[in-house]
């Protein structure tokens, strides 16, 4: 089974510091379907995004954006935004995780 898994695991804030998964994507990851797994793989590799990061100029992907009712964030701790951001998209999983936490 294909996994982004890097060996290089840390929680921080509920997002993995190595393959950028949520908690709830590493825990559930063996009993998804494959499909589900090759659209989380592609949203992490940048092959699928709906926007570009503000922060970055990277692929980023928002769920809400792809027609789900919430996204892959909601599931996050909350972070800090920085006083000066204006972003009106969500921040790749990159960027969103070097956020310090609320």
């Amino acid at each position: 089974m294909k996994s982004p898994c890097r060996a290089a695991c840390k929680n921080v804030g509920g997002i993995c510091s190595g393959c950028f998964r949520t908690m709830n994507e590493i825990i559930g990851w063996v009993s998804l379907s494959e499909d589900q797994r090759f659209n989380i793989m592609n949203a992490l590799s940048g092959e699928q995004s709906t926007h570009v990061c503000p922060t970055c100029d990277s692929p980023a992907q928002c769920d809400i954006a792809n027609g789900k009712e919430t996204c892959w964030c909601f599931e996050l701790e909350k972070r800090e935004m920085p006083a000066n951001s204006d972003a009106k998209s969500c921040l790749c999983r990159q960027c969103l995780s070097k956020l310090p936490l609320a």
